[in-house]
């Protein structure tokens, strides 16, 4: 089984890219904190552009501490993942060991396991389509945040426009030509530069992450359903083809079998033959020996001048 992908941490590479980025924005803003101050902060006479940056980039602090949330988890799974991954390779009889008992991996493990004993039928695609529903509902907040994130900058760019509207027509119904009315369209137009940077920063920073956990998402439910067709269905799941080749594999050994008994009796038939043949030559043998036993007798009664024995048939 190539388990290469499964060892991966996909979520680990991300987590370091979430850092180095959350830092690199840090960093930009400390060192253009004069300018950012002036731009956002300084010389505003409404608080609106201030209240709907701030909304924005509450939104986006929300959404990127659950992205990161969420990445965490899923580290936490594709830990579990390759856990189950080394106890297979290690021939573990125990595949669940070392292994948290809420792991997603674990949890299909054991719902197979209960289909199993309960004699019911495992269908794969059910189990899938049941996770993939399940790890979709983890996404309700930061996908609703990825939907308006952008949507909040075209409100404040509206809004800043409303108001800079407001300040021209102050200025065209000024009749001493007030300088006011100037003052508001310009500060309408600047809160709606404002809003609009803010919300296409936020808006690109964070549709990148939420991509990303997209992919980290895949990565881990492709690994989970990878895992149970390639292991945990031959496990559990006894097919016509596993029947087959099991009868097939049986057929093979009582083959075997038969070449072996037949080749014992070929044995047993050559060590009949060598018996009745030592048989044979002993009895020859025998015979033989009698009769050079009466010749040595006779010698010895001739030899004795022995009467003869009396016939005890007469």
């Amino acid at each position: 089984m190539d388990t290469q992908r499964l060892l991966t941490s996909l979520s680990l590479k991300i987590i370091i890219q979430f850092g180095i980025v959350v830092g690199m924005l840090a960093f930009a803003i400390f060192w253009n904190f004069d300018f950012i101050y002036r731009f956002y902060f300084e010389n505003q006479q409404t608080d609106t552009g201030i209240l709907i940056n701030t909304a924005i980039a509450s939104l986006m602090v929300v959404g990127m501490g659950n992205i990161l949330y969420l990445l965490l988890y899923y580290k936490y799974e594709e830990d579990a993942i390759a856990g189950f991954v080394n106890n297979i390779e290690s021939l573990n009889s125990d595949l669940l060991e070392g292994l948290p008992r809420n792991a997603l991996v674990v949890k299909r493990y054991a719902t197979m396991q209960s289909i199993q004993t309960a004699a019911g039928e495992i269908n794969h695609s059910a189990l899938s389509a049941m996770l993939t529903a399940d790890e979709g509902t983890r996404f309700g907040l930061v996908r609703f945040i990825n939907n308006i994130l952008i949507l909040t900058g075209v409100f404040g760019t509206i809004v800043s426009l409303s108001i800079a509207l407001l300040g021209a027509s102050d200025l065209i119904d000024s009749a001493a030509g007030s300088l006011g009315g100037m003052g508001l369209v310009i500060h309408g137009m600047s809160t709606a530069l404002s809003t609009t940077i803010t919300a296409i920063v936020s808006y690109v920073i964070f549709g990148y992450f939420y991509t990303r956990l997209a992919d980290v998402q895949t990565h881990l439910l492709s690994g989970i359903e990878q895992l149970t067709s390639v292991y945990l269905m031959p496990k559990f799941v006894k097919t016509s083809d596993d029947i087959t080749n099991r009868m097939a594999g049986l057929i093979k050994a009582v083959i075997m079998a038969g070449d072996k008994l037949k080749s014992t009796q070929e044995v047993y038939q050559e060590s009949a033959l060598s018996l009745q043949q030592s048989i044979s030559s002993n009895q020859q043998q025998m015979g033989i020996l009698f009769d050079d036993m009466a010749e040595i007798k006779s010698l010895l009664r001739e030899g004795f001048r022995l009467p003869q024995p009396e016939d005890n048939s007469e």
